[in-house]
């Protein structure tokens, strides 16, 4: 949060320093004044500073910066029929007053020594529940009927299959050996 504040902020003064050198270079041509060179390195150092958070934030995420110490317990834990898996789904408040509620979903392997993979992250919705299809499937279900086009559901394989309502997990570098499908809103 703080890395997307300061990506804000450097904006925010690269968008003035730009305007303020395209004043400058103009007046330099009709005034014939030296370029403002110093201005122009400022400027183009500020670009790259803004692009280098925007990579990062995007090519390098995980799911490590859910809030997990105000967090809320939702579904689960839900054993899978092979008792190989664990699902337990979590809330994450944010915004305050007038935010919103996201949930995920960790899985934990009982078999390599209660290894936790999170597998699910979208907004929440007013119904959320999971169910065991098979050994390995795991359906989500993430809805409000009343509002048709909030259907976040969905059928993971787990191991195979993580979803991801924006689809950062799907970008990050960092993350795509950890499945082989991932899905976004």
């Amino acid at each position: 949060m703080i890395l997307i504040l300061f990506g804000l902020l450097i904006s925010s003064i690269t968008v003035i320093l730009f305007l303020i050198l395209c004043t400058r270079i103009i007046i330099s041509f009709i005034k014939n004044k030296p370029f403002p060179k110093k201005l122009l390195i400022t400027t183009l150092g500020g670009v790259v500073l803004v692009f280098s958070i925007y990579i990062y934030e995007t090519y390098f995420f995980t799911f490590s910066k859910i809030d997990r110490e105000s967090m809320q317990k939702g579904p689960g834990p839900l054993t899978s029929p092979t008792e190989e898996y664990t699902a337990n789904a979590y809330y994450e408040l944010y915004g305050g007053a007038a935010g919103g509620v996201n949930v995920w979903v960790e899985i934990t392997d009982n078999n390599e020594k209660n290894k936790m993979q999170t597998v699910y992250y979208s907004d929440a919705k007013n119904n959320i529940s999971m169910e065991w299809l098979d050994g390995d499937t795991l359906y989500i279900l993430n809805n409000d009927p009343d509002y048709p086009n909030s259907n976040r559901s969905i059928e993971l394989e787990i191991g195979k299959e993580i979803y991801h309502e924006t689809g950062l997990a799907c970008k990050s570098l960092l993350m795509k050996d950890e499945y082989e499908t991932c899905y976004q809103n």
